[in-house]
């Protein structure tokens, strides 16, 4: 018993190799419940369920391949045998394949579900939707080249021109497609500042409408005229943005005018006037009202207020009710809305008709001349 267990198969002992296969089956069966026993403790992700740390942490024990799991024990089994170093390094480099795949594996997992948790939020997630796949794809790319490069180097090559190639590949590409490029970029901008989302309503350059999609490489808004306006990303990341939807209050200024021959009673009763029948609406906040001077034709005063809300159609409804209560209460005060009027005075009328008449019939001149005298 003794001498078959000393005897020697490829230079190791039948103990070695027993112990080698004891070492593979404790490092598998180990594994393996391990696996198990974490998959039992934590939660699976239901439908329409957030996604937490404890989901992301059965999905990583998930992620754990049987395939890597068993390379694994084998790499450990055959540390403790006496193999030619051909073999060490064949079971060496497969086990630094597996391994590298699988950390890319659990990197490609956490990374994305970190960028979802930091963009997808419950109030931007409609507008970051698009772009999202386009960032996921990204880190991706990035984690999965850098796990390749790490093979290769672990594997022994020289991996300084492959990434020199990389580069100069790269600038290759970014030049050629380097409108393309400034678009998806631009895309990422507006995910990650959120300058406007769906649904807002916002001008830019001579280009109004409301946000309906936000694309990786265009925007498209709807008009209010009905049509659909579709302006690349870098055109918007490059213009001045107004948002109106992500107004509180609107403010409202204007002006009106009464007629010079208001009293000034009336005219330091119209400044409190005013405030009363803006305060008497739904809606508003008073700021003020003065009179600022004298116009050609009118004493022109200047009100200021704030409708609390940034809907269009109520700021509308609620100024009309502001300018029709202005004038039932001018009319109840008896005061005149000034409009544009001009007074011509003419002196020596009667002497230049006489002298025109006179120039062309001299009879007809000293007639008129006597139905002027008869006249005064």
């Amino acid at each position: 018993m003794l001498e078959t267990l000393e005897s020697e198969v490829y230079h190791n002992g039948i103990s070695t190799w027993g112990l080698a296969a004891l070492l593979i089956a404790a490092v598998l069966v180990t594994a393996l419940v391990a696996k198990l026993v974490l998959l039992r403790a934590l939660p699976a992700l239901r439908p329409g369920q957030q996604q937490d740390w404890r989901t992301l942490s059965r999905e990583v024990v998930e992620r754990a391949s049987i395939i890597f799991i068993v390379i694994a024990a084998v790499y450990a089994g055959t540390l403790i045998l006496k193999l030619p170093d051909t073999v060490h390094q064949v079971v060496f480099s497969v086990f630094v394949i597996a391994l590298f795949i699988q950390l890319a594996l659990w990197a490609d997992r956490i990374v994305s579900a970190a960028i979802t948790w930091q963009l997808a939020t419950n109030r931007t997630r409609s507008a970051t939707r698009n772009a999202l796949s386009l960032i996921q794809f990204v880190v991706r790319v990035a984690v999965w080249s850098l796990a390749f490069l790490l093979i290769f180097e672990n594997l022994g090559f020289d991996v300084t021109a492959l990434v020199a190639g990389l580069g100069i590949g790269g600038i290759a590409v970014a030049l050629a497609a380097q409108s393309v490029l400034g678009d998806l970029f631009s895309s990422l901008a507006i995910v990650l500042d959120r300058p406007f989302e769906v649904g807002d309503f916002i001008i830019f350059g001579d280009q109004q409408g409301t946000v309906e999609k936000i694309g990786i490489k265009t925007t498209r808004l709807r008009s209010l005229s009905g049509e659909q306006i579709v302006c690349a990303n870098s055109d918007l990341i490059n213009s001045r943005i107004h948002n109106f939807k992500r107004m509180a209050e609107r403010r409202v200024l204007f002006t009106l005018g009464v007629t010079y021959d208001t009293p000034v009673a009336k005219l330091e009763r119209i400044p409190v006037l005013l405030k009363e029948i803006i305060e008497s609406q739904k809606l508003t906040r008073f700021d003020r009202a003065h009179f600022v001077g004298f116009g050609d034709s009118s004493l022109n005063f200047e009100i200021a207020y704030f409708v609390l809300s940034a809907d269009y159609n109520t700021y509308m409804d609620v100024h009309q009710g502001v300018i029709l209560e202005i004038v039932r209460e001018f009319e109840r005060e008896s005061i005149d809305f000034a409009f544009p009027t001009r007074t011509l005075e003419i002196s020596g009328l009667r002497e230049a008709i006489g002298a025109a008449m006179e120039s062309k019939n001299p009879r007809a001149g000293s007639s008129a001349e006597q139905a002027t005298r008869a006249s005064s």
